[in-house]
């Protein structure tokens, strides 16, 4: 259990390296990420949503997502599901994120 934990930080830590070029704050302080399920095979599902419907820079962030998770130890596949139910609001940010956007 203590593994499965630590693989789950690890993928959270390597989501807080990721950000959308046009934000200062990484996407999971954002909120944007909604779900992590690691399996004990090794296969992680990732549910997230984008700021917007039409974001630019989806293909970016998304393989970028793909990629940094898939470096994690004990990772053995990525899939990365874009959702948009529930719609993301500015009340999904972490304080971090309100406190960097001078939200707060």
């Amino acid at each position: 259990m203590s593994d499965f934990l630590e693989t789950e930080e690890k993928i959270v830590q390597m989501l807080r390296t990721v950000y959308d070029p046009e934000i200062p704050v990484n996407i999971y302080d954002l909120g944007l990420v909604y779900s992590i399920d690691v399996s004990e095979d090794g296969h992680v599902d990732i549910d997230m949503t984008l700021t917007a419907p039409n974001c630019p820079v989806a293909d970016f962030i998304i393989e970028d997502v793909r990629m940094k998770v898939e470096s994690v130890e004990g990772v053995k596949d990525v899939d990365v599901n874009i959702v948009y139910e529930p719609a993301w609001d500015k009340s999904m940010m972490s304080e971090e994120a309100k406190l960097e956007l001078g939200l707060l």
